[in-house]
């Protein structure tokens, strides 16, 4: 039997039901903020990680959720936040330039066991590694995720139509790289 999220949401709000909830929510929700996540930062090592800091901020941030947005809306902002701050943190802490850690990335996934990709699904993994990171993560919500822009607009707080842009720019810098 399958429970609407909205029927979720209303039991989050039962202290005795919170829990059991949430796991269920949590359940419903990790392999999609899971890969949403592994396609920003392409280890399965650190993608646990983050997806783990995502659903303990959900879980001390229930209180703060108003139910403007879908619960899965909050969930991928949440992921999303969490995932550039990692990316952030990392570069800091390398203290090397945006192209040593884009390099890192790719040789990292290059090592990763989990990564069974041919050599094209690793070219297209370094193209979207050149893109700016705005770009590479409109374009993995919306090519590999198929999440709307209307959405995307929901989850990033930026605008469709700079969402489009994005978007046709990342494509742009694709195709030119497969050209290449």
């Amino acid at each position: 039997m399958s429970i609407s999220e909205e029927d979720l949401l209303k039991q989050l709000s039962n202290p005795g039901k919170r829990a059991s909830t949430f796991s269920t929510l949590v359940r419903t929700y990790q392999e999609r903020i899971y890969w949403h996540i592994r396609k920003m930062v392409l280890s399965h090592e650190d993608s646990n990680d983050v997806l783990q800091n995502t659903f303990m901020k959900a879980w001390n941030g229930l209180d703060g959720f108003r139910g403007d947005s879908q619960f899965s809306t909050w969930l991928y902002r949440i992921a999303t936040n969490e995932t550039l701050t990692f990316l952030t943190n990392k570069r800091l802490r390398n203290t090397n330039s945006l192209d040593d850690v884009e390099d890192s990335l790719i040789l990292n996934l290059r090592a990763d066991t989990y990564f069974n990709g041919n050599e094209i699904q690793l070219k297209l993994q370094e193209a979207i590694l050149t893109l700016p990171e705005k770009q590479r993560l409109v374009f993995n919500m919306k090519y590999f995720e198929d999440i709307t822009y209307e959405e995307m607009e929901k989850i990033l707080g930026t605008s469709v139509g700079a969402l489009k842009a994005s978007y046709h720019h990342a494509v742009k810098k694709i195709e030119k790289i497969f050209e290449e």
